[in-house]
């Protein structure tokens, strides 16, 4: 297992890294002995991340993390997350300080590498403005001073929402990392631009600013929620980027692995592969909902990136948005 440097935090990442959340779901919803085998099983493949939330299973990915982690040998280094509600702008400060605690608790830590602002950003309904991140006693204010505490490491973003919202935040330069979306169906965040027609959020810029500023990128989404592991829905699928729902994402997927066929492993190991090729991630954040996925992770990264043959063969895709009708307004 490969590792480099997280941007500028001094830290060092293994290429991937364990993702605690419902999609994959198996520190939340599996047994007990699964549980802790996944993790046992983490760090013995040489990962030495795990990335979790409050939000994931209301507390439950956190509190099983913390039950074992003290026995994980090496110990690996965690991220966790906060989201703000609407309700709680009045207070960022003490809001924040209060979810960092709880989620400690839960962890078993006094501090952790990472804690990162998990809402999506942007002036539309349910975003978070970009003038609560940056303005005077605001979220990264609040988030200094808890770093300066030593509660945690470093301080970190999720580049969702409008994309312009995410690129002024991220040229603010106030984060030391950004979970970036990126993956076969949509590769934009490592575009300058998008080509005409494109038809999903086009995050065209991301990755490059990042750059700009040191930042760590930590790929999410490199399946694509589950389309680009299975046609067969688990039921925890959930669209977190513009310009798709569950049926064009479906449709995507299809087209992909009609160019691509099976000739460079199982679709979730494919999809894998691909992010290890883009050199622009530091890490990627992979979740399972079994035992059996976590080992077909290990196989992507033992095969190492998609071959560029394979890629371009996806790019005719993507420069045609697919081939799909319009979607529809």
């Amino acid at each position: 297992m490969r590792t480099q440097q997280f941007g500028r935090t001094g830290l060092d990442v293994s290429e991937i890294v364990l993702g605690g959340g419902i999609v994959g779901g198996i520190l939340i919803l599996a047994d007990e002995a699964t549980r802790q085998e996944t993790l046992r099983r983490t760090v013995a493949a040489g990962i030495n991340w795990i990335d979790t939330a409050e939000s994931y299973g209301n507390g439950v990915s956190e509190t099983v993390i913390g039950r074992y982690l003290a026995s994980l040998l090496p110990r690996p280094q965690i991220s966790s997350k906060v989201r703000l509600a609407p309700e709680e702008r009045a207070d960022l400060s003490g809001a924040i300080e209060r979810h960092l605690e709880a989620s400690l608790k839960r962890l078993g830590r006094d501090s952790i590498e990472l804690y990162q602002l998990h809402n999506q950003l942007g002036d539309g309904t349910g975003l978070m403005p970009v003038e609560l991140v940056l303005k005077k006693g605001g979220v990264a204010d609040s988030l200094d001073r808890l770093q300066g505490r030593g509660l945690f490491r470093a301080m970190g973003m999720t580049a969702l929402g409008e994309t312009a919202a995410c690129l002024r935040v991220i040229e603010s330069g106030r984060f030391q990392s950004a979970q970036v979306y990126y993956n076969l169906l949509n590769p934009s965040a490592a575009w300058a631009k998008a080509p005409k027609g494109w038809s999903a959020q086009d995050f065209s810029g991301l990755i490059d600013a990042c750059k700009r500023h040191g930042m760590a990128v930590m790929n999410i989404r490199a399946l694509a929620g589950g389309a680009l592991a299975s046609p067969v829905r688990h039921g925890r699928e959930a669209v977190v980027a513009s310009g798709s729902d569950l049926d064009r994402e479906a449709a995507r997927a299809a087209a992909v692995w009609s160019a691509l066929g099976s000739d460079h492993g199982t679709p979730a190991q494919t999809a894998l592969r691909f992010t290890l090729a883009n050199a622009g991630m530091t890490t990627r954040v992979f979740g399972v909902a079994e035992l059996g996925h976590f080992d077909e992770a290990l196989a992507a990264v033992a095969r190492g990136p998609l071959p560029a043959e394979a890629i371009g063969r996806v790019e005719a895709l993507w420069r045609t948005d697919f081939g799909l009708p319009p979607l529809a307004r």
